[in-house]
């Protein structure tokens, strides 16, 4: 009987030892597989990081084509302009001309979601506005506006330029 045992252990252990080697190979085979997807995706993702340097660079670089293309138009109708033989029969045309090229180029400013901050009368803010110096008046009230000599503007909520001022202050 022992000699039963023997066999009957020897063909447990074979059928064993394959059952094992096969659920190697699977384990195998699943890591494999495991690996080549890990690896696609990594170069997947290589492309993807080299593509979106490529286009954040292409977005400074052309990022304000548009704004460019519309202040030609502005810049064209100043060129006609300056070409203009200015003599006073033709004085107030040609104030009128200038004055609608200026309401154009706000409008564009306007389109493009630049906006003049009002500063005139206005408190002044530090985070708008450069004090050039004071001035004593009773125009306006003192830590207020007196005279704006660069307006400021905004892009969407962000301060692009501080305005250059006066402030006013008491009269002594």
């Amino acid at each position: 009987m022992s000699e039963e045992n023997s066999s009957q252990n020897s063909n447990t252990g074979t059928a064993e030892n394959a059952e094992n080697s096969s659920e190697i190979q699977k384990l195998q085979d699943l890591a494999e597989k495991y690996k080549n997807d890990f690896l696609y995706l990594r170069a997947e993702f290589e492309n993807y990081k080299r593509n979106a340097i490529k286009e954040r660079s292409d977005l400074t670089k052309y990022g304000g084509e548009r704004f460019i293309r519309d202040l030609l138009e502005v810049v064209d109708n100043f060129e006609r302009a300056l070409q203009v033989n200015v003599n006073a029969d033709n004085i107030a045309t040609y104030k009128q001309g200038v004055e609608m090229t200026a309401q154009e180029l706000k409008s564009l400013l306007a389109k493009h979601s630049v906006q003049e901050i009002p500063s005139e009368g206005a408190p002044f803010d530090p985070a708008v506005h450069e004090a050039l110096s004071a001035e004593a008046t009773d125009k306006v009230a003192a830590g207020h506006i007196a005279r704006v000599f660069k307006k400021p503007y905004k892009l969407h909520d962000k301060v692009i330029r501080t305005g250059q001022v006066v402030v006013a202050k008491k009269p002594e």
